[in-house]
C-alpha cells in the first residue's frame, strides 16, 4: 500500500489551525486538551496512523509502519506559564506557544501532510509533553518507542535559518540549616551561607569561561530562586541554580567542586543534559539550506545556549539531527510572545519544500532500489 496522496493547504487553513492550537492551553504536564486537538488536525491531514501515546503525546504517522526510514519531526506542545490573550494584531499571532513552540509544531504538521512521499520511507510527526520540564517525558518516551533515521526538533530559529546545537544543563538544590544567633554576632547566617554559595558557584564558571569567547563555550550559571525562612529556633535557606554546559564537559568534576562549595550544606543534583552540536554534512542539513536557498535568502546556522528535546535524542537514536521553526526565539516565555503569520507561512513552505527534497534524495538511493 503506497502512502496516502500529499495534502493540498491553503494558507487561512494553516493560520486557524495554528490559532486553535495556541489557544488550547497546555502548561507542562496539562497537554491532554491540546494533544487531542492535534491528533484530530493529523486524521484531517490524511496522515494513515493518529493517536495519543501512554503519556499523551500526539503523534501522527504517514508512511508505512515497515518503512525501511524514517524521518522524525519531534515537536513539542507543552508552554510555560503565562496568559497571553490568544489574537491577531498587524499580521502577528499573539500567545503563549506561539513562538515556543507551536508554531514550530504546527509547521511540521502542515509541511509532512504536503509531501509527495514515496514508498519506503515514512513521516513521524510528534507533538511532545512536559519539554518544558526538566523530565522531558515526552521526548523519552518517543525514544523508547522509535527509532530514527534523521530528525527535526520544532524549536525557533526563524524561518531561513538552522539550528545546529543546544548547550547543555544541570539543575541543583542547594539547603542549608542552622540555629538561630543573633544578628550582630560573628556567625553567618542560613541566608548569607546561601549567598556565599551562589557567589562561589558563580566566582567558578568565571574562572573557567575566562579565555572563552564563545557563549556556547562557557559555563553559564543562573539563580533561579533564593529564600529563607525561620522557626525561632532554626533558620534554614535554600536557592535553586542552572547550569548551561558547553560540549564534551566534565560534569563529575564538576558536581564535586560544587558539594565542596557546599561545606555544611546539602546540594542536589538533577535535569542534567549533555551538550549537543551538529554539523552541515548531512541530507538533511542540505536540503533543509538549499529550501531556504530557493526563496532568495541566505541560510544562517546557529547554536543555542537553552536545551531542548534535541538533547534528550541526540545520544540515542545517533542519527542527523537539527532544529528548525519559525519565529523569534528571543521572545519565548516572555509577555511579548507573538509570531508573525507570513514568517509561520514561509516556514511551512520552506519545509515542505526541504522534505520533498529529502525523501527523493533517499528514494533513489541503492538500498532504495526495486
Amino acid at each position: 500500500m503506497n502512502p496516502s496522496p500529499p495534502a493540498k493547504i491553503d494558507d487561512a487553513r494553516c493560520h486557524q489551525f495554528l490559532k486553535n492550537l495556541v489557544a488550547i492551553p497546555s502548561l507542562s504536564g496539562h497537554e491532554k486538551a491540546a494533544s487531542e486537538y492535534l491528533v484530530s488536525q493529523f486524521q484531517e491531514l490524511g496522515y494513515e496512523s493518529c493517536y495519543l501515546d501512554s503519556v499523551n503525546n500526539a503523534i501522527g504517522i504517514r508512511g508505512q509502519d515497515q518503512a525501511r526510514m524514517t524521518i522524525m519531526l519531534l515537536g513539542h506542545i507543552d508552554t510555560v506559564p503565562g496568559d497571553i490573550p490568544v489574537r491577531i494584531e498587524n499580521g502577528e499571532l499573539h500567545g503563549r506557544g506561539s513562538v515556543d513552540a507551536k508554531g514550530s509544531l504546527a509547521t511540521f504538521a502542515l509541511a509532512a501532510a504536503q509531501v509527495a512521499l514515496p514508498p519506503g520511507i515514512r513521516l513521524v510527526v510528534v507533538g511532545a509533553v512536559e519539554e518544558e520540564s526538566a523530565t522531558s517525558k515526552g521526548a523519552r518516551q518517543i525514544a523508547r518507542d522509535f527509532t530514527a533515521d534523521y530528525c527535526l526538533i520544532g524549536e525557533p530559529s526563524s524561518a531561513a535559518a538552522i539550528t545546529l546545537g543546544y548547550k547543555g544543563r544541570i539543575l541543583l538544590d542547594y539547603h542549608h540549616q542552622v540555629a538561630m544567633a543573633h544578628s550582630a554576632g560573628p556567625e553567618k547566617s542560613a541566608a548569607e551561607l546561601a549567598a556565599g554559595f551562589w557567589q562561589q558557584t558563580r566566582a567558578h564558571c568565571d574562572e573557567f569561561n575566562a579565555d572563552k569567547t564563545r557563549l556556547f563555550e562557557q559555563l553559564l550559571p543562573s539563580l533561579r530562586s533564593i529564600n529563607s525562612q525561620s522557626d525561632g529556633l532554626d533558620a534554614t535557606a535554600e536557592c535553586k541554580i542552572g547550569i548551561r554546559l558547553p560540549p564534551n564537559f566534565d560534569i563529575d568534576a564538576l558536581r564535586d567542586r560544587l558539594t565542596e562549595f557546599a561545606k555544611d550544606g546539602q546540594v542536589t543534583f538533577y535535569g542534567y543534559e549533555a551538550a549537543h552540536q551538529s554539523d552541515r554534512s548531512h541530507a538533511l542539513c542540505r536540503a533543509l539550506a538549499g529550501a531556504i536557498r530557493e526563496t532568495g535568502a541566505k541560510p544562517k546556522y546557529k547554536l543555542k545556549t537553552g536545551t531542548a528535546d534535541m538533547n534528550v535524542v541526540a545520544p540515542i537514536w545517533k542519527c542527523p539531527i537539527l532544529a528548525y521553526g519559525p519565529g523569534d526565539s528571543s521572545l519565548d516565555h516572555t509577555p511579548q510572545e507573538r509570531l508573525p503569520l507570513s514568517e509561520f507561512t514561509a516556514a511551512i513552505k520552506i519545509l515542505t519544500s526541504a522534505l520533498n527534497r529529502l525523501v527523493t534524495n533517499l528514494s533513489v538511493r541503492e538500498d532504495f532500489a526495486g
